[in-house]
């Protein structure tokens, strides 16, 4: 049975609802996507770039959509508790996918910067949305047409011109139901020409004993010589699951960094795919995992080279126990007459546990001679000649292993160019390899109502 099949009768079912709860410019694809849905097979696992997920497998559960747009009862002033305390940000939520704020968000940020609703964006907004919403997300990805099918509304972070943005901006996205539910989220980010900003988004479930399932679809569009940071921390619970399609179109000499980092997870696929449009553009892709139990997290990524003189730097680390699975699949892709491009892509991984599996495919297509190239994996245990000598030194053995975890992670860390986030990782990933739990009690705020009666936190 197609998984898929539940969400094509429910669109079909209530699709007046759907579109009378969201905007013009979201509803006038889904008729592209119900197509593309209609016709699609999921990949099975095992299939290619999908080793070891089984996507029918992940939709099949019967999850609830709030197509009605009910506001869940919860309170993230009462009930929200951030890991990354004390970094002063413009706060703004999602409460499993319903937009809220914090009443001293835009508190800091200059003009010059949209945050806000997506929906009520395109209202506001309708040609800019037509331009940049769908346009670079591939619709015939299953993420991003269910995404496009069932999204009613989502963020947008647009940065005009010239606009330098130094209070970053923290979207945290909360999972909170009483039933397991499907949060359809949608962001989309706009940077015009010499724009800068930096985005730290933070998934979190508050109720660890409720299935829940994330399909998120991210477009970002970086214009010529602006700088974005994308930092995305997942901190949820193991029945979570969460599908997450990135796309990413750089513009001439603009500077990106996506950072990925899932400390806390059920099961996870992120799939990351850029696309270099202009000249001497720049892209540091970094994420890692620390995997036990029986989690998953599974990332793909895809870098396309079309225009000379770009750079791609590219590093992904898994630490897996017990029996956790982990994979990653990347491909550079170096079209012809892409001269002078420099492109590395790495992945390391540490497997702790007999029956924790680590899939690894690193991968170059190069149709251009005058380049740079390499790509690298490497899976291991840890050096117990190391773990050795530092018991020679008065270190017990579990400090001496947990420090030489952290020590592997470091230059995932150290790539962090957000001010105080870098400190506040390696205390998070301290206490992770700790075996500490996910509550942290140090970040809480006042909710409020937005003009629309939505929740503003």
């Amino acid at each position: 049975m197609n998984a898929l099949t539940q969400y094509i009768d429910l669109f079909k079912g209530h699709r007046q609802l759907v579109d009378g709860n969201s905007a013009e410019t979201m509803n006038r694809l889904r008729p592209e996507a119900l197509k593309v849905l209609e016709k699609m097979s999921l990949p099975p696992s095992g299939s290619e770039n999908y080793e070891t997920t089984d996507m029918n497998a992940l939709l099949a559960p019967d999850y609830g959509v709030n197509i009605a747009r009910v506001n869940i009862d919860v309170n993230p002033a009462a009930t929200f508790h951030c890991g990354v305390p004390n970094i002063s940000t413009a706060l703004f939520f999602n409460v499993n996918d319903i937009y809220a704020e914090s009443k001293d968000a835009r508190a800091g940020l200059p003009e010059g910067i949209y945050v806000g609703s997506l929906r009520r964006f395109c209202v506001d907004h309708p040609e800019i949305s037509r331009k940049y919403y769908g346009k670079i997300a591939d619709i015939e990805n299953p993420v991003v047409a269910l995404n496009t099918l069932l999204a009613q509304d989502g963020i947008v972070v647009w940065v005009k011109k010239g606009i330098k943005v130094e209070k970053p901006i923290q979207i945290v996205n909360i999972m909170q139901n009483g039933s397991p539910l499907m949060a359809v989220r949608r962001l989309l980010v706009i940077l015009e020409d010499d724009a800068e900003v930096t985005i730290l988004g933070c998934d979190h479930t508050q109720n660890p004993d409720v299935d829940f399932l994330v399909v998120q679809t991210v477009e970002l569009h970086a214009g010529k010589r602006s700088r974005l940071d994308l930092y995305d921390l997942e901190e949820s619970t193991e029945r979570t699951s969460r599908l997450s399609a990135l796309y990413l179109c750089q513009e001439e000499e603009s500077n990106v960094l996506l950072d990925g980092i899932t400390l806390y997870n059920g099961t996870t696929r992120n799939e990351y795919y850029s696309r270099f449009t202009g000249e001497k553009a720049s892209l540091r892709l970094l994420g890692m995992g620390i995997e036990d139990r029986k989690r998953h997290l599974d990332t793909y990524t895809k870098v396309e080279h079309l225009v000379k003189d770009c750079h791609t730097d590219e590093l992904f680390k898994f630490v897996l126990d017990d029996e956790a699975v982990g994979a990653f699949a990347g491909l550079i892709y170096v079209s012809k007459g892409a001269d002078k491009t420099e492109a590395y892509q790495s992945n390391r991984n540490i497997v702790g546990s007999d029956n924790a599996r680590m899939f690894s495919k690193p991968q170059l297509e190069i149709y251009d001679d005058d380049v740079k190239c390499s790509h690298g994996t490497a899976t291991g245990q840890l050096d117990e000649t190391q773990v050795f000598y530092m018991r020679t030194r008065g270190i017990p053995e579990a400090t001496a292993k947990l420090l030489l975890k952290q020590a592997f992670m470091a230059d995932v860390i150290d790539g962090v160019r957000m001010p105080g986030l870098k400190e506040r990782l390696q205390l998070l990933v301290e206490r992770r390899f700790a075996g500490g739990s996910l509550n942290c009690s140090s970040c809480r705020s006042a909710c409020s109502s937005s003009e629309e009666g939505e929740p503003k936190c």
